[in-house]
């Protein structure tokens, strides 16, 4: 059985993806066997749910929170760690010692539209604003340079003339759902 631990900061969306693919069978050999968040949030009631470990992380010190999630992982040692709309900065030291261990999903083509502040709808705000013709999704591994880790999968969408940020975001959930349990699926 396959270890996965998901970090959250929101509502989970994708964490639901991934534990209702494990329930269908669409992901074969994992379990969810950990959720951390870095704040309160609707994520962990799930989790709760679902009878899944969770540790929120009230952050009072923003440098000690990858090695609050360091020394946790280290308990559970997962074999992949998914940023799950996860808002907080991971450091270098923590990136460099789960290298290709650690990946994200970000709702735009990277390396457009990525970095520090590009999150949300803020990203499909800055597509329909640039009159962008396509958008998407992208997996990625995490490093110490926000959104520049190797590209595992990343899915294309057509931006519709009638667009609007809260439209596009729900077309690139969809892409996102879809790119994420096959890149997890991939990477195994």
């Amino acid at each position: 059985m396959k270890k996965i631990a998901i970090l959250v900061s929101g509502k989970g969306t994708n964490m639901k993806h991934i534990l209702e693919a494990i329930e269908s069978g669409i992901l074969h050999n994992f379990v969810v066997n950990l959720v951390i968040s870095d704040r309160w949030c609707i994520a962990i009631q799930y989790a709760l749910k679902k009878n899944i470990i969770v540790f929120s992380l009230i952050r009072t010190n923003k440098k000690s929170i990858s090695k609050e999630i360091d020394n946790i992982l280290g308990i559970y040692i997962p074999d992949i760690i998914i940023l799950s709309g996860f808002l907080s900065i991971l450091d270098a030291e923590f990136c460099k010692k789960w290298t290709r261990k650690v990946i994200n999903i970000h709702p735009s083509l990277l390396p457009k539209y990525g970095g520090k502040g590009m999150y949300g709808i803020k990203i499909h705000q800055e597509v329909i604003k640039n009159r962008d013709k396509i958008s998407g999704a992208t997996v990625h591994y995490v490093t110490k340079d926000v959104d520049l880790g190797d590209i595992i999968l990343k899915q294309t969408c057509k931006i519709d003339s009638e667009e609007t940020p809260i439209s596009l975001s729900k077309k690139i959930s969809m892409i996102e759902k879809q790119i994420l349990i096959q890149s997890i699926n991939q990477l195994f």
